[in-house]
């Protein structure tokens, strides 16, 4: 047997049978090396500039608003107008409480009702489907989160409100709505906050369904696997341990779907009834601030201040927007870090 000396150790590759690699000349190498830099300095740059330019788009939307919603505050107190429940422009009333109530009650509302369905739904397709019926499942849920809005308000007039008014109603309002105001059958139309909530559950629902699956197949196996081994149902698994994995991440589909349906404006518009009260049942009406705004406009020449007040509400929607992410986004992070 042929040991290897110590110097055979040392030789170059191509001594003892290897192809010798070819050197690269210093200044080729440094030319590599400077490119490399720059492209790496531009797309920095690039990056930081495309981010601010991002905020100084938020904040000109914020400041064009906050110029045309000054002539109502000079005349009117925000607190005021913002705590008013009387809207009548006609009469230089503008209060933004009914719109502002109309807009959380129906999106918390529809929240109830579609979270907990998405979120079992992306667990179902993510943990349980094989791949056969995921191939079948995943576009239809794409479909459905791509359908334009103005669908699903028709969907909700000829389908929803029918079957509020004729059946839901009835039934509820004779028999929980005779001991609780909530569900009291004050709105015979049909077109109601039910309405609003039930078209928007079916807006965010595939948005909620679609983000739950995504995290939820990006969590590593092994800990699927680990919890098996250790004597785990599949369902405990999922549960216990890939939901708590990716809390945080379904938490911000929630997010991202509050968010959609508390700015949705032509389906709930089409549903809801439109009428500037503060909804003491699901069979009221209701009137969000989207729906205010894209409805007055085009009358906000004939009286005055009407534009400002619309710019007012504007504002209004994107400053509870914007809290409600700025909050929401700390929620996530705490859950991560928990996590």
């Amino acid at each position: 047997m042929t040991t290897l000396q110590p110097d055979s150790l040392t030789r170059n590759p191509a001594d003892v049978g290897f192809p010798a690699l070819p050197a690269v000349p210093r200044d080729r190498q440094h030319s590599r090396d400077r490119t490399r830099a720059i492209k790496d300095a531009l797309a920095r740059r690039t990056l930081f500039v495309a981010s601010v330019l991002l905020i100084l788009l938020l904040v000109a939307i914020a400041v064009v608003l906050v110029r045309e919603a000054l002539p109502i505050l000079r005349e009117h107190a925000l607190v005021d107008l913002l705590t008013s429940r009387a809207w009548h422009p006609t009469q230089l009333a503008f209060g933004l409480l009914p719109f502002i109530a109309g807009s959380f009650i129906v999106t918390a509302f529809a929240m109830v009702l579609g979270v907990v369905p998405a979120v079992l739904s992306g667990i179902y397709l993510a943990e349980y489907t094989s791949a056969r019926r995921r191939t079948m499942v995943k576009p239809v849920v794409d479909l459905l989160a791509g359908i334009p809005s103005v669908v699903y308000g028709l969907w909700g007039v000829l389908f929803v409100v029918p079957l509020i008014r004729e059946v839901i109603a009835p039934a509820l309002g004779g028999t929980l709505g005779t001991r609780f105001p909530l569900f009291a059958a004050t709105n015979p139309s049909g077109y109601s906050v039910l309405a609003g909530a039930v078209v928007l559950a079916v807006m965010v629902f595939p948005l909620i369904v679609a983000v739950t699956d995504e995290v939820l197949r990006n969590i590593p196996r092994q800990m699927r696997e680990s919890a098996l081994a250790l004597g785990a149902t599949h369902w405990e698994a999922t549960w216990c341990v890939v939901r708590h994995a990716g809390l945080s991440g379904i938490a911000a589909s929630v997010v991202l779907a509050f968010s959609r349906a508390f700015g949705e404006t032509l389906a709930i518009m089409m549903v809801i009834g439109n009428t500037p009260i503060i909804p003491r049942s699901i069979f009221d009406a209701a009137y969000p601030l989207p729906a205010l705004i894209a409805n007055a406009y085009s009358e906000m020449m004939s009286v005055p201040l009407y534009q400002s007040a619309l710019m007012l509400a504007a504002l209004t929607l994107l400053a509870i927007v914007l809290l409600f992410n700025i909050a929401a986004r700390r929620i996530v992070v705490r859950l991560g870090a928990k996590v």
